[in-house]
């Protein structure tokens, strides 16, 4: 395996907070880049604070900060935004997810950004994009979940609910890195290329999540209803309790499953043959008839024999997991998905990264400390040990890093 990866040679300052642009930055050091994060030198990103439960550190921030090399600058002082100039001045991408206009009082916004660093790509995450009604308004995932329709068709009917991952934050994050690397691409290809500015908001993926709801109500006037561990889309197609006491998901995506499921698993020609599901929008206006019947046959079966046969007639199905089952998955551990990352509080796993390329492993860096990279980068930047001590008498960045626990790593 080589270790350089497709993004090696790339400088990514990170001006971020929570999971949205965390995820981005941990996304492109997956690919190789290396990732500066700035952090604030009274405490960093509040992700830290969470929790503890992962050797002293926080769930969330132990999932998406691998990898990186963490900085303490306040960049309220002139010399720390100074700090941060330099550094930008050598980046090749700044992602950010401040709070509303934070970026343009710190004189970051777009303009100021073309006008002295033109080389550099500069994407801002924020909550519901420039221009509208809601645009000064904070935004968490949940927030933007409910304010784009999400949770309306999560649940069950009447009973709303937010799905269980940070679907806004995470698919944010990733269509964040996806126009990074396409800036970064075009810049590649065309010599001379300048940087430019990218802006995502959660908003504007959340809704972009929802096309099909979206194009569905709109073309037919017909609110959509959620529908707990079933598809609005195509039925049958949920969950089902078998007889041993496990919980069954399976279901089909065209006619000529459904005509496989009726006959060659419950043994229903009459179901088969009936007009009522010829067709899946028939089956949908029917789904409840259908469940009862598919749930009457897996309550008689035990989990291993519904797959069974469920592999057997070429019908797509899965076990039901908790999220304490998935951690131990025999998947996971026969393809070896599980690698030990370093972390102040001590090795920790993680999982690997889901692109497989050939030729690379992925290089699963340690969690950064509060301000542990904080001396390196400055001495990279030109600066004496004398200079870094009177920045830190200062405040301008924290204190002398030290890990505590069995990760002391200085």
């Amino acid at each position: 395996m080589t270790t350089a990866g497709p993004l090696a040679g790339v400088l990514v300052v990170a001006l971020e907070q929570a999971v949205s642009a965390p995820m981005c930055t941990r996304t492109l050091a997956d690919f190789g880049a290396r990732v500066i994060k700035v952090e604030n030198p009274a405490g960093g990103d509040f992700a830290r604070h969470y929790d503890d439960v992962v050797a002293g550190q926080a769930a969330h921030f132990v999932w998406v900060n691998r990898g990186k090399e963490s900085v303490t600058l306040d960049l309220k002082s002139d010399r720390g935004l100074a700090v941060l100039h330099e550094l930008l001045a050598r980046a090749d991408v700044l992602v950010s997810n401040l709070a509303p206009g934070a970026t343009a009082r710190l004189g970051l916004a777009p303009a100021d950004l073309a006008g002295r660093h033109p080389h550099l790509i500069a994407l801002e995450i924020d909550g519901f994009g420039a221009g509208g009604p809601l645009s000064h308004k904070r935004a968490y995932d949940l927030l933007v979940q409910a304010e784009s329709g999400v949770c309306s068709v999560t649940g069950r009917p009447g009973e709303p609910a937010k799905p269980g991952p940070a679907v806004a934050d995470v698919t944010t994050g990733l269509y964040a890195a996806l126009s990074i690397v396409a800036q970064l691409c075009g810049r590649y290809r065309e010599t001379g290329t300048a940087g430019g500015s990218i802006s995502i908001s959660l908003f504007d993926t959340m809704a972009e999540m929802m096309g099909y709801h979206l194009n569905y109500t709109r073309h037919s006037g017909v609110e959509q209803q959620p529908l707990g561990m079933s598809s609005p889309a195509v039925a049958p197609y949920g969950a089902y309790a078998t007889g041993d006491g496990q919980t069954v998901v399976l279901g089909t995506t065209n006619d000529r499953e459904w005509q496989r499921l009726a006959r060659e698993i419950l043994g229903r020609p009459d179901l088969a043959g009936d007009d009522r599901f010829r067709s899946n929008s028939d089956r949908v206006r029917n789904r409840g008839v259908l469940d009862e019947a598919i749930g009457g046959w897996c309550a008689r079966h035990t989990l291993a024999e519904v797959q069974k046969a469920a592999d057997e007639a070429g019908i797509g199905n899965s076990r039901y997991n908790t999220a304490a089952e998935m951690i131990d998955h025999p998947q996971l551990a026969a393809r070896d998905r599980w690698r030990a990352v370093d972390s102040p509080g001590g090795p920790v796993p993680a999982l690997l990264p889901p692109a497989v390329i050939r030729g690379f492993d992925p290089p699963m860096g340690a969690v950064p400390g509060l301000g542990e990279h904080t001396d390196a980068v400055l001495r990279e930047l030109g600066r004496s040990a004398a200079e870094i001590e009177e920045l830190r008498a200062d405040s301008v960045i924290g204190p002398g890093y030290r890990a505590v626990g069995a990760g002391e790593r200085q």
